[in-house]
This record gives C-alpha cells, structure tokens and sequence, in this order.
C-alpha cells in the first residue's frame, strides 16, 4: 500500500527536526540548514539519475514552480521555528496544515455550512492554543508565528505534490528539482551573512538533515503521489509523536498535560477536515461519473 510510505517520511522528518535543532545549537546559520537541506538531494539523485539514463526534463514546469514556491518558503520558517521551539511545539505547529485547508474550504470553496469542517477548525485552534499557552516563553512568540505561517503553506505545497502526482510526474524527480530550488534559495542568506565556521557536531547535524530529509522527502512524495490521500493525511500526523518522543529523549522538553491536550486536538481536528475533504472529493468524482455516463 503505497500510503504507508509515509510512516517511513514521518520518521525521517522527526529525524531531521532533532538534527535542525542540534545544527542551531551548534552555531550553525539557517542558510547552512537549508543547503544541506537540499544538496545531498541533487547529488545523489542526479547521480542516480545519470547511471540510469532517465531524464530531468519534467512533464509540466508550472506545478513544479508553485510547488516549490509555497514549499521553500515554508521549510525556511519551519528551520526557523525549530530552532527557537522545543521539538514538539515546533512539529505540532507545522502539522496544522489541514486547518488551513479546512479555513479555505469554508471561506472560497462552498463549505460554509458544513459543520464538520466548522468542528474541525475549531477543535483545531483550540489544540494550538492549548499547546502554545503553556509551552512558550515571552520570547517565543515571533517563532511560534512563524511555525504556524510554516503549517499553512504546508497545506499549498501538499496539493501541488498531489497534483504532480496525477500527472504522473515520479517522485525522484520532484523531489531532485525541489532540492535544486532549495540550494539556490540558500545562497541569498550566504551571500548575505557567509559561511559560519561548523564544528564536529554542526557537521554531523548537517549530514543527518540531508539524508533523512532526502528519505523522508521520496518517501512522502510517493505516499501523496500514488496513495490514499486519506490515509496518507492519517498517518502523517505520527510525525508529532516522534517529535514528542526525540524531544523528551533528548532534550527533557516534556510537554505538561495541557500541551498533549493540544497535540490529541490538532490531530484530530487533521484527521476529520482531512476526512471530509476526502469525501468529499470522492462524492464530486462520484457525480462527474454518473453524469458522464448519461
């Protein structure tokens, strides 16, 4: 089942999470996070991608650019909330993404009424409050904007992946022409403050974010490119957990019961806007093909 690719992703991704965290502890700057981010990527799949004569040539170019154009920008904010978050915080703040698919729904796409999606973005915002009122220091706020700005470009840059999959672009090279983006994206922050001297740590977080990143990236692309939507959208939601988990292992962030109250909240408000978007969908293509075949 090609959905539960994503369970490898939202391993990886909480990986790369704790290594972006220990690279900002180390002294390493953003723009070192994101091209280390990006450059293993293009490496190794062009690389890959030469020794198997496939080619780079993408089916369409825009999805790519308004994919990698909501992505980029939200992975920056996402690097800077976790830098200045605890793990936990900062991945449950990303992981809003479905609330803000369901806010659309309910301003532009016709769903004013449907009280499913009201119960959902309600439910949704009181799991973010609960999790930022006791989680956050006077001087967190700034970062905790940021990360929530990261989950709702999120949610744009998820539908441009499933976009690219229905037209059947494969998942190697979607990921390849985002990283490409994602490298050149961080050379205006070196242009503008250098290379920062990196120590043995730094190094071994830098290494970490770019092979995990590069898994978790297939991984993910392929789950929303060829699965379930559905079930792909359930189960990425693990991602906070195993950010929770690192979290405590590494850095004694224990969340008070107040904050899992809130991480249990924005997973469920997730799982039902998610749901009914799903069905949604499934009901329109129900009735385009009824109709078609009258």
């Amino acid at each position: 089942m090609q959905s539960l690719w994503m369970l490898l992703a939202c391993v990886m991704f909480a990986i790369m999470g704790a290594c972006v965290k220990v690279a900002g502890e180390s002294g390493v700057s953003l723009s070192q996070v994101v091209l280390f981010r990006g450059l293993p990527s293009v490496l190794l799949l062009l690389v890959w991608a030469h020794t198997t004569h496939r080619s780079l040539r993408p089916k369409q170019w825009k999805p790519h650019i308004l994919r990698n154009g909501t992505g980029i920008v939200s992975m920056w904010m996402g690097f800077f909330a976790l830098t200045h978050l605890p793990l936990s915080t900062a991945i449950s703040l990303n992981y809003t993404s479905p609330l803000f698919i369901a806010v659309w729904m309910l301003g532009w796409g016709g769903g004013q009424r449907d009280m499913v999606r009201v119960a959902s973005v309600v439910l949704g915002f009181l799991g973010v409050l609960s999790v930022l009122r006791p989680s956050l220091g006077d001087d967190q706020w700034l970062a905790a904007s940021v990360g929530l700005g990261a989950g709702c470009l999120s949610a744009a840059a998820m539908m441009q992946i499933r976009s690219l999959g229905r037209i059947g672009e494969p998942e190697w090279r979607t990921v390849f022409i985002f990283s490409c983006f994602v490298c050149l994206s961080s050379f205006g922050g070196l242009a503008v403050y250098g290379w920062t001297p990196i120590h043995a740590d730094g190094w071994l977080a830098l290494i970490g974010i770019g092979l995990s990143g590069l898994v978790g990236q297939l991984a993910m692309t392929r789950a929303f490119g060829l699965g379930s939507a559905l079930l792909t959208a359930v189960l990425q939601y693990t991602t906070i957990i195993a950010g929770a988990g690192l979290g405590i292992l590494f850095w004694d962030d224990i969340p008070d019961a107040i904050a899992w109250l809130g991480m249990a909240l924005i997973i469920s408000a997730g799982l039902l806007s998610t749901w009914r978007t799903y069905s949604e969908d499934r009901l329109m293509r129900g009735q385009a093909g009824q109709t078609a075949a009258e």
